[in-house]
């Protein structure tokens, strides 16, 4: 399998709807082509088969045999490429570091990091009992170990 070629071909289907971007593309040793594409408003399925056939039809069967599946990212899928935290900004993240989880709202997202918000119940610094308090973590892209956006039903 040619993988350049199937590259080329991604490159060129994508390059033709400026608010798709590819998360992931991989060959396996049975000649299986995944492409996981995501976009900034969503991946309608008309997209996915446009791509698909993009691809098909410039690669040739009778030279190699293959399968092909291009697919949008799964939401229980951890986030792999920083253009899918501009598309999940107000939605509730999972954020694991080295050293720490947290679980908010994603406010921002830059360059180089993301903040989080989050409300939580703490002793009161005089007195009894708890109060409410917004807390906010910036947290570097590279510090992240996985990030998932939460499902809420």
């Amino acid at each position: 399998m040619n993988q350049d070629k199937v590259k080329e071909l991604v490159s060129a289907a994508l390059n033709e709807n400026d608010s798709l971007f590819l998360i992931d593309l991989a060959f396996s040793a049975d000649n299986k082509i995944k492409v996981v594409v995501d976009g900034d408003n969503g991946v309608p399925l008309s997209e996915c088969v446009r791509i698909s056939r993009k691809i098909e039809h410039n690669l040739d069967r009778e030279e190699e045999d293959f399968s092909l599946e291009v697919t949008s990212p799964d939401i229980t899928k951890p986030l792999k490429v920083q253009r899918q935290y501009h598309k999940n900004i107000n939605k509730i993240l999972k954020v694991k570091t080295a050293t720490q989880e947290y679980e908010g709202a994603l406010t921002k997202v830059t360059e180089d990091y993301i903040v989080i918000q989050w409300k939580t119940r703490e002793p009161k610094p005089i007195g009894k009992g708890k109060h409410t308090v917004e807390k906010t973590a910036t947290i570097a892209y590279n510090d992240i170990k996985e990030a998932t956006v939460k499902i809420i039903f």
